[in-house]
């Protein structure tokens, strides 16, 4: 059997699956070209190794398969090497990620990789017993499949945004009925009052209220907001930068940031569309006593 044209097409396929999923957004990350050409060539060992798994089981090379076994500690490589670069980076966010983004960040830069594995294993497999049309079509199914489940849940799915009240009493900040902070100064106030928004999170089940109680996923919503929005703060202006807050009583959350462009509706699009944190995702509605509890 000819094994170099499924080989060659799930190399192919496979890193051109990397590179589909190599996409930067708003988040300008990775576009570093040392980066982008990191992962590419990661991609195309991954797409390597996965793409002569059936060719080497074929013809009974059961040492060939060991090397997948090889890729799998090297990819726990990747994961610690983003995990690295972005924590050394993190002093100099106006808003840091936090601890909790970075470690969810660095996993799907290590699963993407073991997904061009599975995608050009398919590829060459189903090309080696079929035609290479079929082995092109098997990769378009497996990316769609495999984009949907890279895709997480935002905020927006498991809680409702909507614009809160910011106001003072006396010296003491609040949105809508949270209390944030105390604030001294009276030119500080009236800052916060002249650009200051407010947002607030309502979870809409137990679930939902559990993970945003994480102090990691509030961070990363705090990241989120003024990454979209901007910030108006400098990195010696520690009384403007977002905070949020926990109604202890509603699990409700609180956020307050001065945006570069006071514009609520986009603020609030930016809260729904912050992922949820698979570190911070808990459902105590899956258990028993969580779902007495809740009654």
């Amino acid at each position: 059997m000819d094994y170099i044209t499924p080989t060659a097409a799930g190399v192919a396929l496979g890193t051109l699956a990397r590179y589909i999923m190599l996409r930067s957004d708003y988040r300008q990350y990775p576009t570093y070209p040392h980066g982008a050409v990191t992962h590419l060539s990661l991609g195309f060992i991954g797409a390597a190794l996965g793409a002569v798994a059936i060719p080497a089981l074929l013809e009974k090379d059961f040492a060939a398969i060991s090397f997948l076994s090889l890729a799998a500690t090297q990819f726990r490589d990747v994961r610690e090497m983003e995990r690295s670069m972005l924590s050394s980076i993190e002093h100099s966010e106006l808003v840091p990620r936090g601890p909790d983004y970075i470690e969810g960040i660095a996993r799907v830069f290590e699963a993407r990789n073991y997904l061009v594995i599975i995608i050009a294993l398919l590829v060459s497999g189903f090309t080696a017993y079929t035609n290479i049309g079929v082995g092109i079509l098997v990769s378009i199914i497996a990316l769609f499949f495999a984009n949907k489940l890279m895709k997480g849940k935002v905020v927006g799915q498991i809680a409702k945004v909507r614009e809160g009240e910011v106001r003072f009493e006396g010296p003491q900040l609040f949105v809508d009925d949270i209390h944030f902070m105390n604030l001294g100064t009276e030119e500080t106030r009236q800052t916060v009052l002249s650009r200051g928004l407010g947002v607030i999170i309502e979870p809409l089940d137990d679930n939902a209220r559990a993970t945003l109680a994480n102090s990691g996923q509030r961070q990363a919503i705090a990241h989120e907001a003024s990454a979209q929005v901007g910030v108006y703060r400098d990195v010696d202006t520690a009384e403007f930068m977002p905070i949020s807050r926990r109604d202890l009583d509603t699990g409700r959350i609180g956020l307050i940031i001065l945006p570069i462009e006071k514009d609520i509706e986009c603020l609030i699009e930016a809260v729904k569309r912050t992922p949820v944190l698979e570190s911070a995702m808990a459902k105590p509605l899956k258990s028993k006593t969580g779902r007495g509890a809740s009654d």
